[in-house]
């Protein structure tokens, strides 16, 4: 029998997340003012055993974050009322219960990678230039070339990216999904390139000043990479990140009680019951 309550202390909450800190990263930065006030949490305990989710709603659709005892997971996704619609984050171990309760559009196989100054090998980034709101109208444009699906003006007002520009005109562009003084964290993202300018290691000297300047803060310093993106995996790589863990992210819409459940998508990625 598990019991349900919402959580609302933050102290709480933490604490829980701490429990695998790198992995709740982008969790914990939601504890900051600015996102704890779009957030919803909840909290799964039962025989010395917890599971929590968050909801939080900055984005859309709203993102469902999912953490603890498979079984807690279950019951807080029966037991709460959520959007219809969600951009699910989980570990391995909760998938079969996500896909018992979501019809899954898409999912991904993510990397949890992480780097610290010890292992940091940053490649010289001198023609990067840091960008601000002054610079949104430029940075904007390139995302239009395919890049930034998870950008959001306050990204840039609020944390670190750095630009590199040829002829004038931005053409590669590496920056932060977050960035939590408060917590110590800091997740780089938002890493494109113009297709007409890839090959010339822009995304590299990119990334690496956002990494320099991140861990000058001494701050823990993560990103996600699609597994599959195997040109992402290596540049990150080169740059000393190292992986912490797999997750599955995937855009899922509840389906009624009534279906059956389906593994097959999950399977397929190579996901079973197991952490």
């Amino acid at each position: 029998m598990w019991h349900i309550r919402e959580l609302r202390d933050k102290a709480e909450i933490l604490a829980c997340l701490q429990s695998d800190r790198l992995y709740a990263a982008y969790a914990i930065g939601d504890l900051e003012p600015w996102f704890f006030r779009q957030c919803r949490w909840w909290l799964a305990e039962g025989n010395g055993r917890w599971a929590l989710i968050l909801l939080f709603r900055g984005l859309e659709p709203p993102v469902l974050f999912c953490m603890g005892e498979p079984g807690g997971v279950a019951a807080l996704l029966d037991a709460t009322t959520l959007p219809a619609r969600v951009y699910l984050t989980a570990r391995p171990a909760h998938w079969p219960v996500v896909e018992g309760r979501y019809r899954l559009r898409f999912a991904h196989r993510m990397l949890r990678m992480i780097v610290d100054a010890e292992g940091f090998r940053p490649v010289p980034h001198e023609a990067a230039l840091r960008l601000r709101l002054s610079d949104l109208d430029a940075l904007q444009a390139l995302y239009r070339h395919g890049g930034g699906d998870a950008f959001a003006p306050y990204q840039l007002e609020q944390g670190v990216f750095y630009g590199l520009a040829v002829d004038g005109k931005l053409v590669s562009v590496a920056g932060t999904h977050l960035v939590s003084p408060t917590y110590g964290l800091a997740a780089v993202g938002n890493v494109f390139t113009h297709p007409a300018h890839r090959g010339h290691g822009y995304a590299a000297i990119c990334t690496s000043a956002v990494t320099t300047a991140l861990l000058a803060e001494g701050l823990d310093v993560l990103l996600n990479v699609n597994e599959a993106n195997e040109p992402a995996v290596r540049l990150y790589r080169r740059l000393g990140y190292r992986v912490y863990c797999a997750f599955l992210e995937g855009i899922g819409d509840w389906k009624p009680s009534t279906e059956s459940l389906s593994l097959p998508l999950a399977r397929h990625l190579g996901f079973g019951g197991n952490p």
